[in-house]
């Protein structure tokens, strides 16, 4: 019984992990400009790297490969983030400017037309 609730739950932890990367993905093209995307990017990359390899470790059981997928994990969530923020910064040395648009503190007013 408890070996059907595992496989249930990886293979839900699994399916939401893929949700994450189709979204990361649509989110990769419908996104205006360089800094969004790479940011919805790096989210949803992230978080799915933690569902997939959950996962994998719930399919795997405790053995020497739960352990190599975790290590696996780790290493994916220490250098994605990072990468994401030296690819952000290089972008912004070379001079690409985030567009004045998509960030603001003040509501947008409603104008009659």
């Amino acid at each position: 019984m408890i070996d059907i609730a595992l496989d249930i739950l990886s293979w839900i932890l699994l399916s939401l992990g893929g949700a994450c990367v189709l979204i990361g993905g649509i989110g990769g093209l419908r996104l205006p400009n360089f800094y969004t995307r790479i940011h919805a990017a790096s989210l949803t990359d992230t978080m799915a790297t933690i569902l997939i390899f959950v996962g994998m470790m719930l399919q795997a059981g405790l053995t020497l490969a739960t352990l190599k997928l975790f290590a696996i994990m780790l290493f994916l969530l220490l250098t994605g983030p990072t990468a994401t923020y030296a690819l952000a910064n290089a972008a912004l040395l070379s001079g690409l400017k985030p567009d004045a648009g998509t960030a603001s503190d003040k509501p947008k007013e409603n104008t009659p037309e």
